[in-house]
């Protein structure tokens, strides 16, 4: 069994290739499918390394029952953010300004002009904790696109003037934060500061560069050697560590402790 990825390129898409859900890679033979058979789209976005994206692939993506649901009610899309970052960045602001959170697998439903309805990040298969499960979810979507498809929409449409008009109104920001703004975000990490072990709040902590970035800044402008004394804590706890890999180099994306000491799988490159 095989579906469109088979053809692409990416090794994430690649990894999607043998799912009995019935795939599509970004583009307008998918959206034009989605308006001819009226069904919404579902888009998924992850990356090759990312651990709660093959949580998600081997928990529903290669379950029969889900690409049962998907493949009747839903035309589905997978997007690869590291070859797309483009389209990664438009659906991760819906995301973070509908639930307050981002992160990947990137989980959004929309019509099939592209306006999102539906925004969140990892799902389990079945409802568990008091988290919504996929099943659940794509049935709720499924019976409300079919008898209530009009709020849907309308809730895009608002969805989508909340997006541009929050980037309107952050373009016009002047370059230059007032210097109030700098000392309450100092103050802020001073008090969230482990002085034991270096970095912010408690577990799982993350490297955070440009928290670090903006310290270095700071003390350098506003005088603050206590502001590069928590830099250089951090980072020496850290290298310490085994977040830090001490013989291929580089540093995992966060700790699963306080003590940065158990790594949490990938790597983050960019950082």
């Amino acid at each position: 069994m095989s579906n469109r990825l088979k053809n692409e390129k990416s090794p994430y898409l690649l990894q999607h290739g043998d799912n009995p859900v019935d795939w599509y890679p970004w583009g307008d033979e998918a959206f034009k499918k989605a308006a001819d058979e009226n069904k919404p789209v579902f888009l998924s976005i992850g990356y090759s390394t990312c651990h709660w994206c093959h949580v998600m692939a081997h928990e529903s993506f290669e379950d029969e029952k889900v690409a049962e649901l998907l493949n009747k009610n839903f035309i589905s899309i997978k997007v690869d953010r590291e070859e797309r970052p483009d389209i990664d960045a438009v659906y991760m602001s819906v995301c973070q300004a509908l639930t307050g959170a981002g992160g990947w697998p990137l989980t959004i439903i929309m019509t099939p002009e592209q306006k999102p309805f539906f925004a969140g990040t990892y799902f389990p298969k079945g409802s568990r904790y008091g988290q919504p499960g996929l099943t659940d979810i794509l049935r709720q979507v499924a019976a409300l696109w079919q008898t209530r498809r009009k709020e849907l929409e309308d809730n895009a449409e608002m969805i989508i003037d909340a997006i541009v008009r929050n980037g309107r109104e952050e373009s016009g920001i002047s370059g230059t934060p007032d210097k109030t703004i700098l000392a309450e975000a100092y103050t802020m990490f001073q008090e969230q500061f482990d002085r034991k072990w270096g970095g912010f709040g408690t577990a799982p902590k993350f490297p955070t560069p440009h928290h670090l970035l903006f310290l270095m800044r700071y003390a350098e402008v506003e005088k603050a050697p206590e502001a590069l004394k928590m830099v250089e804590i951090t980072l020496e706890a850290m290298a310490r560590g085994g977040i830090h890999d001490h013989i291929g180099g580089g540093f995992s994306r966060y700790s699963t402790d306080k003590q940065w000491l158990v790594p949490h799988f990938e790597k983050m490159l960019y950082d």
